[in-house]
């Protein structure tokens, strides 16, 4: 007898998740006809007590801001990946009862890169400084020979990513958001501001620009992201990180692999197309 296999996003606000329609495509695919993916609104507050109700049948989690910190001290451990950002976007049910937290922006993000061809760079740039732009700097501390410059609007921001800087083992250098324009002439850009914030940016992308990966995905494309096609620069995505991320999470939950990144790519641009 077959038993059921429950998996979930976890975050607030939920409403506009993308991770129901990414899994749910997996498992169709994976012919995983047992498993269920739903969403759940669960604040900081409502997390201990939404953990402790999990029976037999959850495979895994995934969370959304605000629970990535939130939720570590319920867990049986972290993976160093989850440990290096202290962000948990992953949580894996073993049939033992242990749960167990991992990050799979980080290796996320490398994998959007790599199949667009970017494996290694010389130096790179990041705008912004929250909870992407550390998983941004993990990310690089693999692919980035050289110096990260972050574009930062306030000083408290700034010792935060110097401490990631430290704590990661990349070489950071810090400048303020006034001058972002001269982040665009990096080999690599990596955008981890809110919608609109680097809009102003647009009109200073150069002449032969490197790659930009901006990780917003709505709405798409940016202004920054349309500008840097419409001069020839590679561009990766919001959507490109959610599925990379997905994949490596329906590996870990469902065991199977490799997860269907086609159909799962194709899910969530109908499900954004249809908005």
């Amino acid at each position: 007898m077959s038993t059921h296999h429950r998996a979930a996003v976890l975050g607030s606000p939920i409403a506009h998740s993308l991770s129901p329609v990414l899994h749910r495509a997996a498992y169709a695919e994976l012919g995983l006809d047992d498993w269920s993916y739903g969403r759940f609104e669960v604040d900081e507050q409502a997390l201990p007590g939404f953990m402790e109700r999990l029976d037999g049948s959850w495979a895994g989690l995934s969370l959304t801001m605000p629970l990535k910190r939130a939720v570590i001290p319920l867990l049986d451990g972290i993976t160093d990946t989850a440990a290096s950002v202290e962000a948990v976007n992953t949580v894996v049910l073993g049939e033992d009862g242990r749960r167990t937290g991992d990050n799979t922006d980080i290796p996320g993000m490398v994998a959007a890169l790599c199949e667009r061809g970017v494996e290694k760079v010389e130096s790179a740039a990041i705008l912004g400084a929250g909870a992407t732009a550390s998983s941004a700097l993990a990310a690089l501390s693999g692919i980035c020979a050289g110096p990260v410059t972050a574009y930062v609007r306030s000083a408290a921001r700034a010792d935060e990513m110097r401490g990631w800087g430290e704590r990661l083992g990349v070489d950071i250098r810090i400048a303020d958001w006034a001058e972002a324009d001269r982040a665009l002439s990096a080999p690599l850009v990596i955008a981890t501001t809110p919608a609109g914030a680097a809009d102003a940016l647009a009109g200073a992308v150069p002449e032969r620009p490197g790659t930009l990966f901006d990780v917003l995905y709505e709405p798409w494309p940016t202004r920054l992201a349309s500008a840097w096609a419409d001069r020839g620069g590679a561009v990766v995505g919001g959507l490109d990180l959610l599925v990379h991320q997905a994949v490596l999470q329906v590996e870990q939950m469902t065991g199977r692999s490799p997860a269907p990144l086609a159909a799962m790519r194709k899910a969530g641009e109908e499900a954004l197309a249809a908005r």
